[in-house]
């Protein structure tokens, strides 16, 4: 039996790999995604598990190359948007990625900006990033995402404070919210970098 869902998660990755999880437990297996849809088949609950991981800033190479060592590993990896674009030929800047993947476009990672991972349920818990480095690394990726969200509007509450008041403070405050998940994504890296001093 089959099963199709349309969701968007954007780039939650810890909610969408939680939804995934939760349709494993009710018995529906991961065969194929679009952009907004997520085709299941059944299959022996909690049979399988799944991690969401983001790569948008990765080269095309370097992400085809880690998909590639997933798949090695045993798994099953999907590529998922975090965009909703369905023209052609955007290019997007990221000025957070590493060389090779600053600039985007829809022949190389734009909407490949997720990986879905899949592995059998073996009872352990499924984690991409198991030691205290990795977990940093992936963390630090997400919180410099957000740092340039949070300059850049910073930087246009700034452009627009003397010619529109209310657009700088519209911009001012999105980038108060931006913030946000800055400094959370910060406590959260302080806190592995004291726990492996304290296991060292």
């Amino acid at each position: 039996m089959e099963k199709k869902v349309n969701r968007f998660f954007g780039a939650s990755t810890e909610i969408q790999a939680k939804w995934l999880n939760r349709m494993a437990l009710e018995g529906w297996r991961l065969v194929r995604t679009g952009k907004t849809s997520y085709e299941f088949e059944s299959c022996d609950p909690g049979k399988v598990q799944y991690a969401v991981e983001f790569i948008a800033d990765k080269s095309q190479k370097n992400a085809e190359d880690y998909k590639a060592f997933l798949e090695g590993c045993g798994y099953k990896v999907w590529y998922k948007n975090a965009n909703l674009s369905y023209s052609v030929g955007k290019v997007r800047w990221r000025p957070w990625a590493e060389a090779g993947g600053q600039i985007t476009t829809s022949w190389t990672t734009y909407n490949k900006e997720l990986l879905i991972v899949e592995k059998e349920n073996d009872g352990k818990p499924f984690e991409l990033h198991t030691t205290a480095a990795d977990r940093i690394g992936f963390l630090k990726k997400w919180r410099n995402v957000w740092l340039t969200y949070t300059a850049m509007f910073f930087l246009m509450g700034i452009l627009f404070l003397f010619q529109t008041p209310i657009a700088s403070i519209v911009f001012g405050g999105l980038g108060l919210l931006s913030l946000i998940p800055v400094v959370l994504y910060q406590v959260q890296i302080r806190k592995i970098k004291k726990m492996d001093d304290l296991q060292e």
